[in-house]
C-alpha cells in the first residue's frame, strides 16, 4: 500500500482551484438561494486565513482517499470514478438530503454544493488513484 504524497498534494491544490472555479460560476446563484444573502455573498471573498483552512480540508480529504484507493487497489480511472462516487452518494448526497429534510435548505442551493463535492471527489480520486509513484 503506497501513497504518493505529492498526488495527494497535487489532487488537492487541483480541487481547490476547481471549486474556486466552480463556486466563481455558480457564486450568484448561491447568493441568491441563501437565506442570508450578505454572509453567503461574503463568502466570495474570504479571508486569507479562511482559505489556508479550505486547502487543510481539501488537504485533509485528499489523504485520506488517497488512503482508502490505495488499500481498495484503485488501479485504473474507472475505478476512481466508481469510489469517488459512491463516497459522493454515502456522505455528501446523504448530508444535503438530511439539510434539506431538516434544515429547510433550499434543493437547489444544496444540489450546488454537492455538484462541487461530486467534482472535487472525482478529480481527486482520480489523480491519488492513479498517480502512485
Amino acid at each position: 500500500m503506497r501513497i504518493n504524497y505529492l498526488a495527494v498534494v497535487v489532487a488537492a491544490v487541483a480541487a481547490f482551484v476547481l471549486s474556486s472555479v466552480y463556486y466563481g460560476v455558480l457564486g450568484q446563484a448561491v447568493i441568491r438561494l441563501h437565506a442570508d444573502q450578505a454572509a453567503a455573498a461574503a463568502t466570495l471573498k474570504p479571508a486569507p486565513w479562511k482559505v489556508i483552512v479550505e486547502l487543510a480540508r481539501t488537504l485533509v480529504v485528499a489523504y485520506v482517499l488517497a488512503l482508502l484507493a490505495a488499500r481498495l487497489g484503485i488501479a485504473d480511472w474507472k475505478g476512481a470514478v466508481q469510489l469517488a462516487v459512491m463516497l459522493w452518494i454515502a456522505f455528501s448526497v446523504v448530508m444535503w438530503a438530511g439539510a434539506i429534510l431538516w434544515e429547510n435548505v433550499p434543493v437547489a442551493l444544496a444540489a450546488i454544493h454537492t455538484g462541487d463535492w461530486l467534482v472535487k471527489t472525482v478529480l481527486v480520486t482520480v489523480i491519488v488513484g492513479l498517480w502512485r509513484r
